[in-house]
């Protein structure tokens, strides 16, 4: 009989082999600690973070710029794919290039927002929003374009009216990959966000890991990246439970 483990007991089984094999590389000298600090290091380092680095503020910034950043994204992301889905000689014409755009690397526009909008916040928002929108706008189209005949079919059948074929139908059918544009959206806007954080010293857990890097606190370094980390996962588990609320399985 096969032995069943829950796939989140499977995971910091992983994690925690990873990180024995981590620790013994590191002491037996074959991966440098400047590279690559020890696990016991880096647990270590996360008292000295919180009280003397000030990871709490940091990272309740960095969670609140991503939070605006994302919302700006939603609020523009999901009338402009329903716009490409309802005139589809619009999607037509503008897809191909929000989707050139999403392979674009739009964080080497901050040297023009700094210019245009000044060291700030907004600027951060601006960014975050404006990397997050594009996968919002696609999904969002795809979604909706990817509901199956069938499906509307039966909502013709039932006489249903175009209001209530969209919101009835339409609409939670296309929810999972709507959810999926805005998982993207958040990854790439946080990685924007902790990117430009990084480059104009300013903000949260970039800032916080740019002045760990420049006095060489490698684990305090590594330690903050891992909050990062922790941050993705709570946007992603959040998303998830939404998910679940708006189309119960």
């Amino acid at each position: 009989m096969a032995l069943k483990i829950k796939p989140w007991v499977a995971g910091l089984l992983g994690l925690g082999a990873f990180a024995v094999a981590l620790e013994s590389f590191v002491a037996a000298g074959l991966i440098s600690p400047l590279v690559v600090p020890a696990p016991s290091d880096v647990a270590r380092s996360v008292g000295a973070l919180f009280l003397e680095e000030g990871l709490t503020e940091a990272l309740v910034t960095t969670l609140l710029v991503t939070g605006a950043a994302i919302g700006l994204a939603i609020a523009i992301g999901i009338p402009a794919g329903y716009a490409l889905y309802r005139y589809p000689s619009l999607g037509k014409a503008y897809e191909p290039w929000l989707a050139a755009l999403f392979a674009a690397p739009m964080v080497l526009l901050y040297p023009l927002f700094l210019v245009v909008v000044g060291r700030g916040y907004l600027t951060i928002i601006l960014m975050g929003g404006i990397t997050g929108v594009i996968p919002i706008i696609l999904n969002v189209r795809l979604g909706l374009v990817s509901v199956s005949r069938t499906l509307n079919n039966v909502g013709r059948a039932l006489n249903c009216t175009p209001s209530q074929q969209f919101w009835l139908i339409q609409l939670p059918a296309a929810v999972p990959t709507i959810i999926t544009g805005i998982r993207l959206g958040i990854i790439y806007a946080l990685v924007n966000i902790i990117g430009i954080e990084f480059l104009i010293a300013f903000g949260g857990l970039g800032r916080l890991v740019g002045n760990l890097y420049d006095r060489f606190d490698i684990p305090g370094m590594y330690a903050a990246i891992l909050f990062i980390v922790l941050l993705s996962t709570s946007f992603f588990w959040l998303l998830g439970r939404v998910q679940e609320w708006l189309r119960p399985v």
